[in-house]
């Protein structure tokens, strides 16, 4: 069993969710050396998250900022933590609805997601700037 851990930065995305499965996959060459395993994606940021959906058609991925935006909007009146923008405590409220990881499976070497599968990094603020990940790859 080996374990391999690594921390990548994707590149600054503007609001809204990013197909970033190459983005991922071209930071960590590690990942051909695994016959099978599971990897580990976390995002390290309280206003961004992580999920996995839909990669060809991008109407999926503007249909969900559509959709978080409408469940969780901006400038409430009941919000407290206001200091840092109105796109603030609404990100935190979205990474926390979408989460912060993902488990997926390794199978010689690849990603072992469906045909139509991608990690998507789902940037909440309005500049949120580069976003790191750490990628912990268990197998063999």
């Amino acid at each position: 069993m080996k374990i391999i851990q690594k921390e990548i930065s994707l590149s600054p995305k503007p609001r809204g969710f990013h197909l970033v499965t190459n983005e991922i996959i071209s930071q960590f060459s590690e990942l051909r050396d695994f016959k099978n395993g599971m990897l580990n994606v976390f995002i390290k940021h309280t206003s961004a998250s992580l999920t996995i959906n839909e990669n060809a058609d991008p109407t999926v991925r503007d249909d969900f900022e559509s959709h978080m935006n409408k469940i969780v909007p901006e400038n409430q009146s009941y919000y407290k933590h206001t200091m840092e923008g109105p796109d603030d405590m609404p990100a935190h409220i979205k990474a926390s609805l979408m989460g912060a990881s993902h488990q997926i499976p390794v199978s010689n070497g690849r990603l072992n997601v469906g045909t139509w599968q991608g990690i998507y990094l789902c940037e909440h603020r309005n500049n949120g700037g580069s976003r790191k990940l750490v990628l912990t790859l268990t197998g063999e």
